[in-house]
């Protein structure tokens, strides 16, 4: 299928799950449609097995598997809902927690990664280097899905700007992490030992990191700069779009961190370039844009989460295995959190039910199974693809559809008296 009939196919998906969910389940927006998305797929895999003269469910994994998800997000997607969700995150405030944002994005990362990697080798004897690769699929948190599942809850706010601010870093240092872990396991021909092999890694994890936040940086400030002489709404609301789309292109050509460089050119333009860069109308215009362009993919990106469950091996112990790992990741993820609150607790005072927010709050989403997708083709493949299917699905509707009350219970400001 062409790029046109593609793109046609996943909205009138996304439009059509959404209308069922609306009027059926209820459910949370993109919730409800990843629920009725996997049902869907569920039932076409039930009449291909009961019915063997139909091939529905043949027919929809050749079509499914024919688009390229890890593709779609990763150089896609990704940039605008990372560049969305960074448009609503103050600087000032991020300034104020900005340690514990730093620590959970890369010692909270790297324990995750860590903690769940050796677990996963402990478990299925995979290598300890792919098992570490695991454990960097799955650690980065869904930005989009934890603020979607928590906007209703009356947190506080510096608790609010915490989870906003971790969730889009440490998606972008998870996926450098991933990058430079994949490189140690599949060396490119040109490193010559084990020795260069490191060093390579070390080189790659900076320049895509730092290389990420200064080319977002620069883009973003250079957008600022423009915009000030500028006041025509709709010029600049395209001028937003150009530099989420184009820096993050530009962000991949360079061999930059895309996730990072979108995340930084949004936090500056949200908030310098909102403040001094746009009239009053044109934030008006450019916040319910993006609000709108954030909704629009999240319901298609958890819809394709849904439907991908065609390229996953329904095997039994598989699936096993996956149901074991969703503890792992949860105590992975409990490490990334505790940890950095601990070392920072002598320092500074932390809103109300951080840790089991920020615990069981750290959802995973669609990099994950991207990242998976994207791996190179090994006998471990196919089982770390299943099992991160399962901890995602698992997270988006268990932990998704709980979390907000649990914010609700543990996580709200002190009543006035």
């Amino acid at each position: 299928m062409s790029l046109l009939q593609i793109t046609s196919f996943l909205i009138v998906l996304a439009a059509a799950f959404g209308v069922v969910n609306y009027f059926v389940f209820k459910l949370p927006s993109a919730i409800g449609i990843l629920v009725v998305a996997l049902l869907t797929s569920m039932a076409a895999l039930a009449v291909d097995a009961l019915v063997p003269s139909i091939t529905l469910g043949d027919d929809l994994r050749i079509l499914v598997t024919g688009i390229d998800f890890s593709d779609t997000l990763l150089e896609g997607m990704l940039g605008f809902l990372l560049f969305a969700g960074a448009l609503h995150v103050k600087l000032s405030d991020l300034k104020a927690v900005w340690p514990t944002v730093l620590l959970m994005a890369t010692i909270g990362v790297a324990l995750s990664t860590a903690v769940i990697g050796i677990g996963f080798h402990w478990l299925t004897g995979a290598p300890l280097l792919v098992a570490l690769i695991f454990g960097a699929v799955v650690s980065p948190t869904d930005p989009v899905a934890v603020m979607g599942v928590l906007k209703e809850a009356n947190l506080a706010k510096s608790l609010e700007t915490q989870v906003a601010g971790e969730s889009l870093f440490n998606d972008g240092v998870g996926y450098v992490v991933f990058l430079v872990l994949v490189g140690l396991a599949y060396p490119a021909a040109s490193h010559g030992g084990d020795h260069d092999a490191v060093t390579g890694a070390l080189l790659l994890f900076v320049q895509e990191a730092l290389g990420g936040a200064a080319l977002g940086l620069v883009l973003g400030w250079l957008t600022f700069r423009v915009m000030r002489h500028i006041d025509d709404y709709s010029l600049e609301v395209l001028m937003t779009l150009g530099l989420a789309f184009g820096g993050y292109e530009l962000a991949i050509t360079l061999h930059v961190s895309a996730p990072i460089a979108a995340v930084c050119s949004g936090l500056l333009i949200g908030d310098i370039g909102a403040a001094k860069g746009m009239s009053e109308l044109t934030r008006e215009y450019v916040e319910k844009f993006w609000v709108l362009v954030d909704e629009i993919l999240n319901a298609v990106l958890f819809m394709l989460i849904g439907v991908e469950i065609f390229a996953v091996q329904l095997e039994m112990d598989m699936l096993v295995t996956g149901v074991i790992c969703i503890a792992l990741s949860l105590i992975g993820r409990l490490v990334a959190v505790a940890v950095p609150l601990a070392l920072l607790k002598p320092f500074q005072t932390f809103a109300p039910g951080v840790l089991p927010i920020m615990t069981w709050g750290g959802l995973k989403g669609g990099i994950s199974v991207a990242l998976a997708l994207s791996l190179p083709d090994s006998e471990w493949k196919p089982l770390i693809l299943t099992v991160t299917y399962v901890i995602v699905v698992f997270s988006i509707i268990v932990q998704g559809l709980t979390v907000g009350k649990l914010a609700n219970k543990v996580g709200r400001e002190p009543d006035l008296v």
